[in-house]
């Protein structure tokens, strides 16, 4: 008697899938459902299209706990670009302001993070954030064109690194809590710096206990059988 793999019930668990560019979050989730034929499938904290790394997919009875993975410290590895301030605080917004940059130095970057960007700050969150005022996200809000006031939320960065400092570019580390908009530090230190900034490219790798090193990229899931998903699932325990 043949045993046919895709009426296997679902399996339960977390899946670490390092996302590609240019992608959503909710692409990857929808990729899963369909390579394995999977019924309930979510994920644990959203990645914008453009930024790559760490991405919790929750399989089975995981998707339960969606908050309390969403709800663990972040760690980002970026790129820093002064000189420009863009409308949506990234790469892929329109320029809206900025100057040139060649007068600031590491030391200058370095005291400016020290003083104002660790520790508890509070943060205005960007026009392009998932975050719903009178019940419609911000982002749906941006792309007509529209701007409301938003209220600042406080967050904490635990440390910010300068690992490779250039002009205009210059790389970084940020650890940090849920909710902190990787883009608006690199906003708000140009607007410190007086030259402008954006965030030109963000990577996540870590988020709670979950570690990028640990996770399999797309490519790799389309070649996995159906049968040897439940392997790569962590198990509902790292959930405790």
């Amino acid at each position: 008697m043949r045993f046919n793999v895709d009426s296997l019930p679902d399996p339960d668990g977390v899946l670490l899938v390092d996302k590609p560019a240019g992608v959503t979050s909710s692409d990857v989730v929808v990729a899963v459902r369909r390579m394995f034929k999977l019924k309930k499938v979510g994920h644990g904290g959203t990645l914008d299209p453009q930024a790559t790394g760490l991405l919790a997919i929750l399989v089975g009875k995981a998707t339960r706990a969606s908050q309390a993975v969403m709800g663990g410290d972040k760690v980002y590895e970026g790129v820093l670009r002064l000189g420009a301030s863009t409308s949506t605080q990234d790469a892929e917004g329109e320029r809206t302001g900025g100057s040139d940059p060649s007068g600031v130095t590491r030391e200058a970057l370095e005291s400016v993070i020290r003083s104002d960007f660790t520790g508890d700050l509070f943060q205005i969150p960007p026009m392009v954030s998932a975050i719903k005022v009178g019940g419609v996200p911000l982002y749906k809000m941006a792309r007509k064109g529209e701007e409301v006031v938003r209220d600042p939320r406080l967050v904490h960065v635990y440390s910010l690194r300068i690992d490779e400092f250039g002009i205009p570019d210059s790389r970084f580390t940020v650890s940090c809590t849920k909710g902190t908009y990787v883009r608006t530090l690199c906003n708000d230190i140009g607007e410190a710096l007086g030259c402008g900034g954006h965030l030109a490219a963000l990577r996540r790798i870590r988020s709670g206990k979950f570690n990028v090193g640990d996770a399999v990229s797309l490519e790799a899931l389309r070649a996995l059988p159906r049968a040897e998903l439940a392997s790569r699932l962590l198990p509902l325990s790292v959930l405790a």
